[in-house]
């Protein structure tokens, strides 16, 4: 905060003991302007969350004699001018390496292509690029933002790329919604990428946005939201059932969210060896004897829920080993978890506000899993998709498959040691340096 007081120091004194009062912790205090008139002070102090930070601001307004001028966040000074950028791989110092870099040699490789094109990927960016493509219509936590509010969050998503796997990573937001135009977008712009990662699309829109690009593009296609949540998903159930000396073939799972994120899990799940699934949407359990079910929630009913089990989320859950969470804030009862099975495993993955709070579930469940980075066991897509496109860009894949998506599950789970894994453990950090790699050696060998 930028203060404007009266010129008397003892003012700033009462600057910092009026934040921490309402809760706020003072790191700086600097006087960057003094005359007889007044004084110019720059506060730097930490808040819980914005609405604390105004908090703070009015307590600072509130000492007599200061007058808050302006208020900077460090998160939006942070994304100034965005968050990416391009640089060179060669330099260009001198009228050779122009020559080379551009005209008349780049003529010279451009001919060598035009023969050759399945030489593009080794001579080009290609071989190291993938295409962020997103229409904001379901941006995490934030719904349908549109193309451009959702620019920042594709721009992490490529400074991720580059962090993690040092993968040259484009944010291409479409100013459409319209599938068919989506579709013949990503066509169009899709001789320049080695990989496409569909983000933040809402379904069912994106189920055949995917579908379409895979059968038309020889490049992989792959949706996040879809298939990175489902891939970490069966890696912490893999080590949770682990702990709870539990096996995939003989739990019951209930998986709260028919979207994209729950059909993608359950998909996975199934290809694992899970046999007894039920998804529970809006209008309850989804049974194949449901005849008002229509479109993906009829197909996703016709291959789980065997027991043909119906009702809403608490009636299910009764006797249930695993609750998988991808839908909506505060919808499972802590106390319900005592009516699952012995030694119950909840993943609660619903961002920013979880299905139950992770604290609450504790108490009656042997394993606690979240979206969430202030708890333990944060399921987090980041420790799929880089190495997920590290493999797939270094074997030249054309094509995502299961068994990919099972190995990288795999090899994420097996990252942590059998003397590491306990209920608090059961998923990698997002920066284990291993995870990366290992994921891409599991798509390289598939």
């Amino acid at each position: 905060m930028r203060l404007h007081t009266a010129p008397d120091h003892g003012v700033v004194g009462a600057v910092a003991t009026a934040v921490s009062q309402a809760g706020g912790i003072v790191t700086a205090i600097d006087v960057a302007e003094s005359s007889h008139e007044r004084l110019v002070v720059d506060v730097t102090c930490s808040a819980s969350d914005a609405e604390h930070a105004a908090d703070l601001e009015r307590a600072a307004d509130g000492v007599e004699g200061v007058e808050v001028h302006k208020v900077s966040d460090r998160t939006f000074l942070l994304h100034i001018g965005g968050k990416i950028e391009v640089s060179s791989k060669v330099p260009l110092r001198n009228r050779d390496d122009l020559s080379m870099a551009y005209t008349p040699g780049v003529g010279r490789v451009s001919l060598a292509l035009a023969q050759n094109p399945d030489d593009v990927s080794r001579l080009t960016v290609k071989g190291n690029s993938v295409a962020v493509v997103t229409d904001g219509s379901a941006v995490l936590g934030l719904g349908n933002i549109g193309p451009g509010a959702a620019l920042p969050v594709m721009e992490g998503k490529a400074a991720l790329f580059k962090r993690f796997a040092d993968i040259d990573a484009w944010p291409i937001c479409l100013a459409s919604q319209d599938t068919d135009e989506i579709v013949r977008a990503v066509e169009m712009i899709a001789p320049g990428f080695g990989g496409i990662n569909l983000e933040d699309i809402a379904a069912p829109r994106c189920f055949e946005i995917e579908q379409r690009l895979r059968e038309s593009l020889d490049i992989p296609v792959f949706h996040d939201d879809q298939h990175g949540t489902a891939i970490v998903v069966l890696a912490a159930l893999t080590n949770a059932l682990r702990v709870v000396r539990k096996s995939l073939d003989s739990v019951r799972v209930v998986v709260s969210g028919g979207g994209a994120a729950g059909t993608a899990i359950v998909t996975l799940l199934l290809a694992a060896g899970v046999t007894d699934v039920v998804v529970v949407d809006r209008a309850g359990a989804l049974s194949a004897d449901d005849d008002t079910l229509e479109g993906a929630h009829r197909e996703l009913a016709a291959v789980t829920n065997p027991r043909r089990a119906r009702g809403d989320l608490h009636s299910v859950l009764v006797g249930a080993d695993v609750f998988i969470g991808v839908s909506a804030p505060r919808i499972l009862d802590p106390e319900w978890i005592q009516e699952m099975a012995d030694d119950a495993v909840v993943f609660a993955l619903a961002n920013p506000d979880p299905e139950v709070d992770p604290a609450a579930a504790d108490k009656y469940a042997a394993v606690v899993a979240s979206g969430r980075s202030d708890y333990p066991n944060q399921i987090n897509n980041v420790l799929a998709f880089p190495g997920v496109f590290r493999g797939l860009l270094d074997a030249r894949a054309s094509e995502v498959t299961i068994e990919m998506l099972l190995r990288a599950a795999d090899a994420i789970a097996h990252v942590v040691h059998d003397d590491e894994l306990n209920p608090s453990f059961i998923i990698p950090s997002v920066f284990h340096p291993d995870v990366p790699k290992a994921v891409a050696a599991a798509i390289r060998g598939a």
